[in-house]
This record gives structure tokens, sequence and C-alpha cells, in this order.
């Protein structure tokens, strides 16, 4: 085999021949792969589709097989690509006004990693999207397909630095892939904050033991994804010690975010003090919505009417605190999308709802 230049494209050899990348000295690893994108459409189409009234029904179950089928054929449709034994492909999608979000995450054990596999769950599953919803709007456009995380082999985790922002048009009208990408935000840096507006959020961590490195957090990149996916910018996760937590909440808000969700520090334990620091920092509370996070926490895990967080405005920000659990964030997320739009919109002066 032709020697590989260092920094040259892994699939063309030092004489600039199409090549496969061999891979049969690396380690088998355990990869995983998130990739994003969105179809953005009218919000005519959007509640057709979150009603399942279209007239192709069943829109996103048929997407989401669509996305999955494209994955497990990604060797057949991209040259160069390995044959792999995916474990999982998990498509799923979001709702904004005027656009349905769609993320994919690819999942095998092997020696090479699955970033086609979801970039391409992700491209059939809204082309499909496409398909089924241009009978009411054929001006429909696929944007931003790009890959927000990739784990496993020697070089570890990968974050994307804007990892809420679309990359560009997939028709290539922005051809980003030809740029160096910005420097990742550093997890605990100062000032270099998320862009201004409504349309920006932060994830901040309350957690000791991930300060420290002794503990590995499993909410903020679920919450980073999950709002990329709605087509925030996202700074973070952010982690700060539970002592730390009043100039971790400086940090997140240093940037004047629309949002800034921590998750963390909302229990009883005399550490837990993200609810106090939060409460030091709003103008004005939002009682209801966190109200409503613990009921819905409550209705399955009892304990969850333990958590004190709170939820409010910080100027133009809004915060929410959220559990430092899995299932509490999940718990908070369902409650937060229908309503994050028209809360957002409200605080930025787009309208009241009495």
């Amino acid at each position: 085999m032709t020697e590989q230049t260092p920094g040259a494209l892994s699939h063309v050899d030092s004489e600039g021949r199409a090549r496969m990348v061999d891979v049969s000295a690396k380690a088998e690893t355990a990869r995983v792969a998130v990739a994003a994108g969105e179809l953005r459409t009218t919000a005519e189409v959007v509640a057709l589709v979150r009603a399942d009234d279209m007239p192709k029904a069943d829109v996103l179950s048929t997407a989401r097989l669509a996305g999955i089928s494209g994955a497990k054929k990604t060797s057949e449709l991209i040259p160069l690509c390995h044959q792999l034994a995916l474990s999982k492909v998990d498509v799923r999608f979001g709702f904004t006004t005027d656009t349905i979000t769609i993320e994919a995450t690819a999942k095998t054990k092997g020696p090479t990693g699955v970033e086609m596999e979801a970039l391409t769950a992700v491209a059939v599953a809204g082309l499909t999207l496409h398909d089924m919803v241009k009978a009411v709007d054929p001006a429909a456009v696929l944007n931003g397909v790009r890959l927000l995380t990739k784990d496993g082999g020697k070089h570890g985790h990968w974050q994307r630095p804007d990892a809420g922002a679309p990359s560009g048009s997939i028709s290539g009208e922005t051809d980003t892939a030809a740029m160096p990408p910005a420097p990742a935000p550093a997890i605990t840096g100062h000032g270099a904050g998320a862009p201004e507006g409504s349309r920006s959020a932060v994830v901040l961590v309350a957690s000791t033991g991930t300060a420290a490195g002794t503990r590995v957090d499993k909410t903020g990149p679920v919450l980073r994804n999950w709002l990329a996916g709605l087509g925030f910018s996202v700074r973070g996760p952010l982690v700060y010690a539970d002592a730390d937590i009043a100039a971790g909440l400086a940090d997140a808000l240093s940037g004047k975010p629309g949002l800034v969700i921590t998750t963390g520090g909302t229990g009883a334990s005399p550490t837990d003090a993200t609810p106090e620091a939060t409460r030091a920092v709003l103008d004005r509370e939002l009682p209801g919505v966190a109200e409503q996070i613990r009921l819905k926490g409550t209705a399955t895990f009892p304990l969850a009417a333990l958590s004190r967080g709170i939820a409010g405005l910080a100027g133009r920000s809004v915060v929410i605190n959220l559990p430092g659990s899995p299932g509490g964030v999940r718990d908070g997320i369902t409650v937060l999308e229908p309503l994050l739009d028209h809360l957002l919109a409200q605080v930025a002066g787009g309208g009241s709802h009495d």
C-alpha cells in the first residue's frame, strides 16, 4: 500500500488515486456517531405532520425506517465506505414553527467509525420527509446535514465546535467541508459566549465529581444534542463543581443567550446550591414551568418531588433548572419542547398570551 502523507485526504493515495482505507491493523472499539439535519418547510406542513394528517400517512415512521435503511446501506451508496455490522441506528425528529429537525445515532464495534452511517441516515430520512410533504410544500429545503459528535478509536471523543449551527445546504450552496473548523470551546472556559439571541443556548452542569474528572456526566450531552436538533446554537456543556455554580451561571449568562438550562444541584443535599444561585440572578420567576417538570417526574418517580429546581428570566435569558439525572432531563425535555418557541418569542417581545 502506498504510504499516506500526514494531513492528506485518507481516501486518496500519494499518487492521487481513490482508495479504500486499510483498517485491518486498527483496534476494534465501540464507535458511536450522532448527526443532525433539518427540513425547512411551512408552518402548515409542520402542523400536518405533527397531527399525522398528511396525504401520505404516517410521515415520521416512514422517514425513520428510511433513515435506518439508509444507514444500513451506506457502503452501497458511498463507494469507499466499509461494510459495518451496525448494532444500533436511532432516528428521531423534533419541531420548530417551520422546521422538522432530524437526529440520527449510529453504533457499532469495529476498527472504523460510523460517521457516514449517521450522516446517511439523516440525509435519507430528510429526503423521505421531502417526498412525503412535497404535495403541500414542493419548495421545502433539506439543510445542515452535519456530524455533531463521534466517539471511539484512538481519537476518542470529538464534538462539533458549532454543534447547533447548520453547516450549509445539502445541495452544496455552502461548502463548509472545505473550511477549517473553529476551535472548540473549553468545557469551563470564561467569556466565549454563544451568539446573543433567542436561538442561542447554554447547557450548564453542576457536578463536583464531573468537574474533578471522577464522574461521567450523562445529562449535558443529551441536552446539547436535543437543543441542536431544535436549531439552537449551543454552547457547552459547561461543567462546574456544585460550590462554583454561581460562577458557572455568570459564565453561561455572559453572552446573553436566549436560554440557559442547568442540570444537577437541585436536591436536598447540603452541597446542592443550584436553585439558590439561580434565584440570585433572576429578575422574574416562571413557577409554572418548574412545577410542570416536577409533576412530570413524580408521575413515574415519586422522589422527583424532592427536586428544588426553579425557572425564570435573567434579563432576556430564560434560565431553567433540571435534575442531574437522565430521567429528570428526559422529563424536562418532554415539558419544555412544546413551550420553548412561544416562551422565547414572548421574552423577545414577540407577543403575549394572558
